[in-house]
């Protein structure tokens, strides 16, 4: 059996084993009308997965709520702003989304905004701004699935945001996250869709566990289910995450799975 095979399966034993003893905060997942997983699935999902606690955003932003009204001991709801997918692509240009947004924050139970969907040539939208405004305002958390620039740009505008930066970032290389972190005190890492590049064939790649291990205390998981099929495979990327955590100090893999979240989301 090749070695990779062995790897593989050493990683499901791991998993297993630890799926009792490790739980998971989970800070990056989407209940979408699109893909509509009925409430109760997704909490029995989250329930078999030993998942403590979970960031949702949805489109429209009102399924979510109604999956927090269930469970609101285990959902942590982010106000998506897309009512539609559509939207994903030019709710920057949108001036009316800033007042809907404020509007919103001012009457839900929202614990964040995103995931927001923003790219370099885009950050000095006037919208982006307001947006990063209201979340310093309500001392919320920013998801944002970006480039480099539209972090620096964050910061630039508000240097006590705090943000969660999603798949570790448009270019998940390990020297440049780190410089990331060094610049932004208010800067987590969220490492969704990550595992191939985090643990190649099962094994965690060196320069990544280096990375973990030295800045452990801003980074978070996540499973990210932007599609129906991405739910139907929740076991097996839960079990991948878990496996690559193992391979981590006990402390370290602490923080990551569940410790950061608990402190940016009490």
């Amino acid at each position: 059996m090749r070695a990779a095979s062995l790897i593989g399966l050493l990683a499901v034993f791991v998993s297993a084993a630890s799926l009792a003893q490790r739980p998971l905060f989970d800070t990056h997942l989407h209940d979408n009308a699109v893909d509509a997983q009925a409430p109760g699935t997704i909490l029995e999902i989250l329930a078999r997965n030993g998942i403590e606690r979970a960031v949702v955003t949805s489109i429209p932003p009102e399924r979510v709520l109604a999956l927090y009204r269930l469970a609101p001991g285990r959902i942590v709801p982010l106000l998506g702003v897309y009512r539609s997918p559509a939207e994903k692509v030019h709710w920057h240009a949108d001036p009316d989304l800033p007042n809907r947004v404020a509007a919103s924050l001012a009457a839900g139970p929202w614990r964040g905004i995103g995931e927001l969907h923003l790219f370099a040539g885009q950050r000095h939208s006037p919208v982006f701004r307001r947006l990063v405004e209201l979340a310093v305002a309500h001392d919320h958390v920013l998801l944002l699935h970006a480039d480099p620039a539209v972090i620096d740009r964050v910061f630039e505008l508000a240097p006590q945001a705090r943000v969660i930066w999603a798949h570790a970032g448009a270019y998940p290389y390990p020297p440049l996250l780190e410089d990331y972190l060094d610049r932004y005190p208010g800067l987590y890492i969220d490492l969704s869709m990550r595992e191939a590049r985090i643990a190649p064939d099962g094994r965690l790649d060196p320069a990544w566990e280096t990375l973990l291990i030295e800045r452990a205390d801003r980074f978070l998981v996540g499973v990210d289910t932007f599609s129906a099929a991405r739910w139907r495979d929740y076991d097996r990327v839960a079990g991948q995450i878990r496996a690559w955590l193992e391979q981590l100090p006990a402390d370290v893999a602490q923080a990551i799975a569940s410790g950061n979240a608990r402190r940016l989301f009490p």
